[in-house]
């Protein structure tokens, strides 16, 4: 889970704010203190208070602007709106959105000598390898052994999802599988793409002693890594 989205819930927990983020959403255009505050019925010091939560958590934008492009005189009052900010909390964490992204791209790049399932893991080893090259490209490892390759994987999967757990030296085992339950809809493709996915994380970060290898258990990813040694 995000610390955005840790954020945006804790803001929400307040029913004012709730309802005020309502009635903004609602509203289809920028919206004042004022009405803010008459939407709930509190004072508009109050109402502003509530809303630099919202604005702080990510969930509103301010700025200063006219009502409705009426111009007058004076100070231009501040105005709320929505952010496209998208909250999602699952417990554990599920990255389904990251799945669909994927098969979409899959469709749209799948080339005449492959079929759908080709196309899809083709995408997911890609995906991968972007993310290990990334992830090389910041923390600069140099040279990476098996051991300090797991390190680094652990860091992350961890921030995507997979809660990995070392469980040796040479091995690190993910409880969490962030495309549950879908991929007991279609295990094959998922967990084929899941391993695709992690198998171009691995070359993408250049960790050429270690592998994805598929080892089902129940509840958990069917992935883990492993030295090849």
């Amino acid at each position: 889970m995000t610390e955005p989205a840790i954020s945006a819930v804790a803001a929400l927990e307040d029913a004012l704010r709730r309802e005020m983020y309502a009635f903004i959403r609602q509203a289809h255009r920028p919206v004042t203190r004022d009405e803010a505050a008459a939407s709930v019925g509190i004072s508009r010091k109050l109402a502003a208070f509530h809303l630099d939560k919202l604005v702080g958590a990510g969930l509103l934008r301010a700025h200063y602007g006219q009502v409705g492009g009426i111009r007058k005189v004076g100070r231009k009052p501040k105005l709320y709106e929505p952010t496209d900010i998208d909250i999602t909390v699952t417990i554990p964490e599920r990255r389904h959105a990251v799945l669909a992204d994927m098969l979409i791209d899959a469709v749209l790049t799948e080339t005449e000598d492959e079929n759908a399932q080709q196309a899809a893991l083709r995408v997911a080893g890609e995906r991968g390898e972007e993310l290990g090259a990334a992830e090389r490209a910041t923390v600069k490892p140099g040279r990476l052994g098996p051991e300090r390759a797991l390190t680094v994987c652990e860091g992350v999967l961890a921030r995507h999802g997979f809660e990995p757990s070392r469980e040796s030296p040479t091995c690190v085992r993910l409880h969490n599988c962030p495309f549950h339950p879908l991929a007991a809809r279609a295990a094959d493709l998922v967990c084929g793409m899941n391993r695709a996915f992690l198998t171009g994380m691995l070359a993408g970060l250049d960790a050429t002693g270690i592998q994805a290898v598929l080892t089902p258990r129940p509840g958990e990813c069917c992935v883990e890594l492993r030295s090849t040694d």
